[in-house]
């Protein structure tokens, strides 16, 4: 367990790379296994102790990552502590996540995973309209972006990055436990998008049927939730929300 400030930020089991332990994790994975079976080329944002890359390298032999992590220290000790040597083919690029994602190729990624946290708060110029348009350019036709965004209560936040992916991408859904969506509690959500169709039937399966158990929401019932929320901008004064106290004790 990767633990920042208190707030845990990665799971892994070196032993077996395929078990994931946090529910997010596993409803990323759930979208991941429904992409054409072979190796990927991918894209993370947000390293951690690059739970994500070790699963699908394990899962698509031939996959090549990309990873940014702007902290270096923190890249050093997962070099260190959790064996990332053990990972074929990924990079590690010490940068900021949009100034990484500017130097990457057109049409150069098959996934593209946004799992960037400072702290428990998830960078607000990695939600804007902006940026999701980098993230469409760097994708292929058949390519998929897979952003994790944590929220409480109504889920405004989720509401307005979910606009904003549905600005730029045409095919969009939104993976969560019932819980979360019902507000009952804060947690995380999955936000899938593409520029071509996503396998909505096989997403909505994967996800009830995963060990998470969550409801998968694409088309009308993803734009009732929306419910006409702006999309988010490059300089729009608004906060990432933050956990209740105690979240993590």
């Amino acid at each position: 367990m990767l633990i920042r400030d208190g707030v845990p930020q990665s799971y892994v089991d070196l032993a077996d790379p395929t078990y994931l332990d946090f529910s997010y994790t596993q409803l990323m994975a759930s979208v991941i296994d429904c992409l054409p079976e072979g190796p990927l080329d991918a894209v993370h944002i947000g390293g951690g102790a690059c739970t994500i890359p070790r699963y699908i390298s394990a899962r698509r032999a031939g996959s090549r990552h990309i990873v940014v992590e702007p902290d270096a220290e923190l890249v050093q000790l997962v070099r260190d502590q959790l064996n990332l040597k053990s990972v074929p083919r990924l990079k590690v690029r010490v940068m900021d996540g949009r100034a990484a994602t500017t130097d990457l190729r057109d049409d150069s990624a098959d996934l593209f995973v946004l799992d960037a946290f400072s702290g428990a708060t998830m960078p607000v110029e990695l939600a804007t309209v902006q940026y999701m348009t980098e993230i469409a350019r760097v994708l292929r036709p058949s390519g998929m972006a897979l952003i994790n965004v944590a929220d409480g209560k109504g889920l405004p936040f989720v509401k307005r990055v979910a606009s904003t992916v549905s600005r730029v991408f045409p095919h969009a859904a939104l993976l969560a436990e019932p819980g979360i969506l019902r507000g009952r509690r804060f947690g995380n959500v999955v936000l899938a998008a593409s520029l071509g169709d996503l396998p909505i039937e096989a997403l909505t399966r994967k996800a009830a049927g995963g060990l998470t158990q969550a409801r998968c929401l694409a088309d009308e019932e993803l734009t009732r939730l929306v419910a006409g929320a702006a999309p988010i901008h490059d300089g729009d004064a608004i906060l990432a929300p933050v956990p209740p106290p105690g979240l993590f004790d």
